[in-house]
């Protein structure tokens, strides 16, 4: 193998590492999002289960205040009543005194429902802030994490890139103008074997002349049906 050859598969190889860090490093907005997004469903869950827990008891304070504004009539109606000495008044003032009775008992066997039901919000409520803690706990962990992870592969990634720069100053000028071409249409997977006399990258089969040529490596050749570039070394089959 000629070793202008092994300088552009150091490159490649290095162009390869950093295409995986980009990957990564562009996995981690994504990752963050869906943690914070994790989190930010679990507050909204509780919210919501404080705000129900919060309908029923004010609910209930309503119900009280009726309660109590039907037994200060029952007592105008009492009065009235000890008032009153006319017999058709006095019984109608007792019919409105059974009918408030009546109503109070409905609101009271209602106060008592939401009680129950406001009991049973209150250790939703309690349950879920329980795991919303915990959530947004380990969430701040992760996002630490993933910062820590993201500082950590951005400084690789420059590491790498200022490494790149001198690794194709190394190469023919034309040569490496040549595989940055071809990256931007193959990939990763400009400079390929030859093994079992086939195209590492398109995978026919190479003319007998060019497998030649690879094998005596005194020059660069080249796929003739994809274009990139060919090597070969002792461990590949011809």
């Amino acid at each position: 193998m000629i070793e202008t050859i092994e300088k552009l598969l150091i490159l490649q190889e290095r162009d390869r590492q950093l295409g995986r860090l980009e990957a990564e490093l562009a996995s981690i907005p994504p990752q963050r999002q869906t943690k914070e997004r994790r989190a930010d469903e679990a507050a909204a869950r509780l919210e919501a289960a404080r705000a129900a827990a919060m309908k029923i008891e004010t609910r209930r304070q309503e119900l009280e205040v009726e309660v109590e504004g039907i037994q200060e009539q029952i007592q105008r109606y009492s009065l009235q009543q000890f008032q009153t000495k006319k017999n058709d008044e006095y019984q109608a003032l007792g019919r409105e005194i059974e009918r408030s009775q009546r109503r109070i008992r409905e609101l009271e066997d209602q106060q008592l429902e939401l009680m129950e039901q406001g009991e049973r919000a209150q250790e939703e409520v309690a349950r879920l802030a329980e795991e919303t803690h915990a959530l947004q706990a380990e969430v701040r962990r992760q996002l630490a994490d993933l910062a820590t992870r993201e500082r950590n592969l951005r400084a690789r990634f420059e590491e790498l890139r200022a490494g790149r720069e001198t690794l194709a100053r190394d190469v023919d000028e034309g040569l490496v103008g040549r595989y940055e071409r071809l990256r931007k249409t193959k990939g990763d997977r400009v400079v390929v074997g030859i093994d079992r006399g086939i195209c590492g990258g398109c995978h026919m089969k190479l003319q007998p002349h060019l497998l030649l040529a690879c094998k005596t490596g005194r020059q660069v050749v080249t796929c003739s049906s994809c274009s990139r570039i060919l090597y070969y070394d002792p461990g590949m089959t011809v």
